[in-house]
């Protein structure tokens, strides 16, 4: 639990200093999945173009539609992370999420 909560900390850190990039939910206990949208552009666009990376994301309402509608989000874009994963990973995703933004910039 403590490497996922490092993980996730980190994630959002490196994504929250991105332009466009909005971090969904502030949560005080941290799991292993980091949700985020990417200025205007759909989560399964950019789900393809980290896949294109070599960066697996999830995309769509993740089985919560109730929570989603309440919180007028259609979709989003989900990493996760587990005890496999480091930094080296968690680094990945900023940079192929500056590629999302390179293309629809």
């Amino acid at each position: 639990h403590a490497h996922e909560s490092d993980l996730v900390s980190y994630t959002r850190a490196k994504l929250g200093e991105l332009p466009g990039v909005r971090l969904i939910g502030s949560p005080r206990q941290q799991v292993g999945v980091v949700s985020f949208l990417v200025g205007d552009v759909h989560a399964h666009d950019v789900g393809t173009i980290l896949d294109g990376e070599g960066i697996a994301v999830r995309a769509g309402h993740h089985c919560a539609q109730p929570v989603m509608g309440f919180y007028a989000l259609a979709v989003t874009s989900r990493a996760s992370s587990a005890v496999h994963n480091g930094r080296d990973d968690a680094d990945r995703l900023p940079a192929g999420v500056r590629r999302v933004l390179e293309i629809f910039g």
